[in-house]
């Protein structure tokens, strides 16, 4: 009861009205991708669009300011190129093929306007303790102006959605939980404050996690619980019993 108090006081539960739309639908994690179409492309997300999901995505900054949509903080993983992707300007970032692909690595805007608000957006910001949160928050919020389509912002960082909530109080803004192995009283310590901290809208939960009396607390009191990353049949299960959406992955055979 204590916390239940504490947590209505210090992370209160959205206007339902604000968040109706999470649970609407489920997400293809970084865009419908698999069989020669690579995670966080345009054709990954045009695969998506098509089949009437959800999109799941990364945002990283490129060296002149802009979001960029890709996961790591380094080339090496998934093009032919190596080092920092934020040593490279936009315009750089989208000459460097995706590996195996002509596919490029897109700016957030021009995924943006490839949707055009036909399927929801999650926005995943990508963080380390190096990153000037403020200018990362604040160069994809000038991206979102003016962008009607539903879509929310979320990050394992806590400070993120704190930013939201204090600049920019009208984005759907998510807080991603992974208890891992963390789940001794100073882990839960944590997640409390991380939660207090963020005052989010909704939780992005590792599926497994789930169940989770913590996720589930948040869920009843009004925090929407989309899961993370469903790929198989028990993880389907689990979404479906402790979660109100599904951020999945296809396997690669069924791709």
């Amino acid at each position: 009861m204590p916390f239940a108090l504490l947590d209505r006081w210090r992370a209160p539960a959205p206007d339902p009205r604000k968040v109706a739309w999470i649970g609407a639908q489920d997400y293809a994690h970084r865009g419908l991708h698999g069989s020669g179409v690579p995670e966080n492309s345009r054709a990954a997300f045009a695969r998506a669009i098509a089949a009437g999901n959800g999109i799941e995505l990364d945002v990283q900054r490129s060296g002149d300011g802009q979001p960029v949509v890709f996961h790591d903080d380094t080339l090496d993983r998934l093009t032919d190129e190596s080092g920092p992707t934020e040593r490279r300007s936009a315009a750089q970032l989208g000459t460097i093929t995706l590996s195996g692909t002509a596919e490029t690595i897109p700016t957030l805007r021009q995924v943006l306007a490839q949707v055009g608000g036909r399927v929801p957006v999650l926005i995943e910001i990508k963080s380390d303790r190096k990153v000037r949160i403020a200018a990362l928050c604040l160069a994809v919020r000038r991206v979102l102006e003016g962008y009607t389509g539903n879509h929310a912002v979320m990050s394992f960082d806590p400070r993120v959605s704190r930013w939201y909530w204090r600049h920019s109080p009208h984005t759907v803004r998510g807080l991603i939980i992974s208890e891992g192995e963390d789940r001794a009283l100073a882990g839960k310590i944590r997640r409390r404050l991380w939660l207090w901290h963020a005052r989010p809208d909704f939780l992005a939960y590792d599926v497994r996690d789930l169940p989770s009396r913590f996720a589930a607390a948040q869920r009843r009191r009004g925090l929407p619980v989309a899961t993370w990353t469903v790929r198989a049949p028990e993880h389907d299960e689990r979404a479906e019993n402790h979660a109100d959406a599904a951020i999945f992955e296809v396997p690669e055979g069924n791709a």
